[in-house]
């Protein structure tokens, strides 16, 4: 893939390029062999990916290469059989067509196992999905990942009808009323820990709208990677992890609020308790991002 953004067609400094390189080394990128290898794994790619499009400035092509297991496509020498599934991770991502879950994790064909709905819902299909990974996939299988995104059109129509009220009436379409009554809680949630931490004028703040759709995509995404685990079985430790995350178009690096980290880039695991839900709702309504937020643009 070769992308080039806008500027002087022959002007290489506006060049980046990606790769697909197929290889039959078969060592040449192992399953992570626990979790938390896992997590790094995305965590690093996700990096790559996001310095790629950083060093389009610089004065020659910016490049990622990404190995791909030709078993993988179908690439079988001598054989007809189609390639074992063994995805490392599996992840429920937005339905947004500017989130390329594969791509954002500089990942190829056969590492990600991706369910795709609008906001994030964990609706039926999603769980069924998600049980047959763990009970099908569990040789290869090594996390789960929540991954919301900024500026979210789902949580942003939650919060329109939050702020306004009346913008529910006009909704006619039951699937989408279903998919905003879901949202709803976490807006209404995002709300209350922005008063408790700003006070009730907060609302009046230039960027309040903004503000609460971005607290509420995070708080949407904990939450959802939080009820994964009673409805798959899973415990907190265990051999299959739960994580969460916010893919920030602007940055194009995915974010979550963790206590004993500086720097938010990253997964972060899933809320096991309130206590934990509690002390996320604390650190996300007070910190730097949601400062700037408020201020407005």
């Amino acid at each position: 893939m070769v992308s080039k953004l806008p500027g002087s067609p022959e002007d290489p400094t506006w060049l980046a390029e990606v790769t697909y390189r197929f290889t039959f080394d078969a060592a040449h990128r192992p399953l992570p062999p626990d979790a938390n290898a896992a997590r790094l794994r995305l965590e690093r790619g996700n990096r790559a990916f996001a310095d790629l499009l950083d060093r389009v400035t610089l004065s020659k092509p910016a490049r990622l290469s990404i190995d791909i297991n030709p078993h993988d496509v179908g690439l079988l020498h001598g054989h007809s059989a189609a390639p074992k599934q063994q995805p490392f991770a599996a992840v429920v991502g937005c339905a947004d067509a500017r989130v390329p879950v594969e791509l954002i994790f500089s990942e190829g064909p056969n590492d990600l196992f991706v369910v795709r709905a609008a906001g994030n819902g964990l609706g039926d299909d999603v769980m069924g999905s998600l049980s047959y990974a763990v009970d099908h996939l569990k040789d290869s299988l090594r996390t789960l990942v929540v991954l919301g995104h900024s500026r979210c059109g789902a949580v942003s129509a939650a919060v329109d009808v939050h702020l306004e009220p009346a913008k529910y009436m006009s909704m006619t379409q039951k699937d989408l009323r279903h998919i905003v009554d879901r949202t709803l809680v976490v807006v209404q949630l995002g709300a209350t820990w922005l008063e408790r931490v700003h006070g009730t004028e907060v609302i009046r703040r230039p960027g309040y709208r903004a503000t609460l759709i971005e607290v509420a995509i995070v708080l949407n995404a904990a939450l959802t990677a939080h009820g994964m685990r009673p409805g798959l079985n899973l415990v907190a430790g265990g051999d299959i992890d739960v994580v969460y995350g916010v893919y920030l178009l602007e940055e194009r690096l995915v974010w979550a609020p963790r206590p004993e980290a500086s720097d938010w880039f990253g997964l972060a695991p899933a809320p096991t308790d309130p206590k934990d839900f509690v002390v996320l709702c604390d650190l996300l309504a007070s910190c730097e991002r949601v400062q700037r937020l408020l201020d407005g643009p």
